[in-house]
């Protein structure tokens, strides 16, 4: 039986180890595990990194969120409803066929029927009106509307093989596309679907064990350093950390905070860092009934603005960076950071509890209530800490409040089915602007237009939702980011989604390894590199 070494044995051993060469396999240690292979089930943080070494896009990000071509080598506005794409030419899926304008077509029709997706790519796919394929490398899509982002948005899921799924004759219909099936989420899981374009073929999946990719010789682009790829779920830090120290690991994402310091001080062990799109956020539930507060007479008091104003003023964002994230983050006053496309630079939050008792004593709760706050425990940087922090904020108001900690798959059924009042979660913006959070976690649920996918607090403010509106259909950005700045001066105003933090993304590898900080946060085997 191996036993893990304590953490000072393994700093010596790693410190005795030789520097290691190029390695055919990198195996890399994950904090949080997908909650499934197949690309449009859930669009969660780890299902879009699972799905990036496999499944490509048209249009990419860079490191700094800036766009880039994949599979499509080009675009261009032809007028302000009409985009087009040229297509790369020679790209092959992992099984041989090639790749063409008619897997889009499929890949587009396929998301919207997926069953039982929890957090659905609709909201990048509503904007498209109308898809034509004049030949079979370029794509002419249409909007409803001047739609802007629609590059933006086309990077954030991964196309399929329509040849694989039996989709070669669907024709996109606005109205809902036609098949005689749709693939399952369980063709991902098993493999038999995981057939994509991308650096790296799937080779098998074990849940809750790992996931081994391997190299895929035939890759249009530059081809990574590695023969194969191991990805294992380590979602305790404490093991994550001891697997890279005792060589059973190469790299990890997130160690925790507390260890590195540890970390920058061990002679075989670099890190890499970079702040991120990723906002921490408590979320206000404003159902009628509210399911995890008591002592209001089954009121739900979260409906009245000055509560939430309350519970907003109650939390020390700077305390919580300070003693819970040890400065690995920044204090959020919005839902992404300066220097993000819409940030609101007159937009600001402050700490203050007296004011926050006085605003529960004029909604009339001078006693306050007693609440339970969800989180997730292993998904967030010092999740189940930041939210006990958050606890004994409200408590100090006279909001007694316990902490429902659980596992992120399990936190994240219980949160769809809005089984808490509050809870607390993170919201990385594929987009890198402020559309992306306003759309997916205050905006009115409405499928068709893609909003609200991530709303889970009931909340709906039909002018905010007319703002979005027009903001998405401006296509001189500086006029439109104006419009954004506007809708979440508005969104903040009302205290549903309540921003902590924004987290700084760490990395910790091998010395001997490279790897560009990415501020979507994404572990990419493809751009882990032999350090130079």
């Amino acid at each position: 039986m191996k036993r893990a070494l304590p953490a000072a044995a393994c700093l010596a051993l790693l410190a005795a180890a030789p520097t290691p060469s190029r390695a055919a396999t990198l195996t890399v240690g994950t904090s949080a595990e997908p909650s499934a292979l197949d690309p449009h089930y859930h669009n969660l943080g780890p299902n879009t990194r699972a799905r990036k070494h496999v499944f490509e896009s048209l249009v990419s990000m860079d490191a700094k969120m800036r766009l880039q071509p994949e599979l499509a080598e080009s675009w261009r506005a032809v007028d302000e409803t009409t985009w087009e794409f040229k297509l790369r030419k020679g790209v092959k899926f992992h099984d041989g066929t090639e790749f063409t304008a008619q897997d889009f077509v499929y890949t587009v029709c396929r998301i919207p029927n997926v069953a039982n997706s929890p957090s659905s790519f609709t909201v990048y796919t509503k904007g498209i009106a109308g898809i034509e394929a004049p030949d079979p490398h370029t794509l002419v899509i249409k909007t409803g509307k001047p739609y802007p982002l629609l590059p933006v948005e086309l990077s954030t899921f991964g196309i399929i093989s329509a040849k694989a799924a039996g989709g070669e004759a669907v024709t996109f219909d606005k109205a809902g596309c036609k098949a005689d099936s749709w693939p399952t989420t369980q063709a991902f899981n098993d493999g038999s679907l995981m057939i994509g374009t991308g650096p790296f073929k799937h080779k098998s999946y074990t849940k809750g064990d790992r996931q081994i990719l391997e190299r895929n010789p035939d890759y249009w682009g530059p081809q990574p350093a590695w023969d194969t790829v191991v990805f294992r779920p380590i979602t305790s830090d404490g093991p994550r950390v001891a697997a890279l120290l005792a060589g059973d690991v190469d790299m990890i994402e997130s160690p925790p905070v507390q260890d590195i310091e540890r970390l920058k001080s061990a002679p075989n062990v670099s890190l890499a860092r970079a702040q991120s799109n990723r906002v921490i956020y408590l979320a206000l539930g404003v159902q009628d009934t509210p399911p995890t507060i008591t002592g209001t007479d089954g009121k739900n008091p979260l409906k009245d603005p000055k509560v939430r104003k309350a519970l907003s003023l109650a939390v020390d964002r700077d305390a919580i960076v300070k003693r819970i994230m040890m400065g690995v983050a920044e204090p959020a006053n919005q839902y992404l950071p300066a220097g993000f496309y819409g940030n609101n630079p007159e937009v600001t939050v402050a700490t203050d509890a007296n004011k926050a008792k006085q605003l529960l004593a004029e909604a009339g709760y001078p006693k306050g209530f007693q609440l339970t706050l969800g989180t997730p425990n292993d998904r967030y940087i010092n999740d189940d800490k930041v939210a006990q922090a958050v606890a004994q904020m409200f408590t100090r108001i006279g909001v007694q409040t316990q902490v429902d900690a659980t596992t992120a798959n399990v936190f994240f059924s219980k949160r769809n089915k809005q089984e808490y009042s509050v809870f607390l979660a993170g919201w990385g913006a594929d987009s890198g602007e402020m559309s992306s959070p306003l759309k997916a976690l205050i905006a009115t649920p409405v499928k068709e237009k893609g909003y609200g996918t991530t709303n889970y607090t009931s909340y709906s403010d039909p002018e905010l939702d007319g703002m979005l509106d027009t903001a998405l259909t401006t296509v001189d950005d500086a006029k439109r980011e104006k419009l954004l700045q506007a809708a979440v001066k508005r969104a903040m105003d009302a205290d549903i989604i309540i921003p902590l933090h924004y987290e700084v993304t760490v990395w910790a590898m091998k010395k001997g390894l490279s790897y560009e900080p990415r501020a979507d946060q994404y572990t990419l085997a493809q751009k882990v590199t032999p350090a130079k």
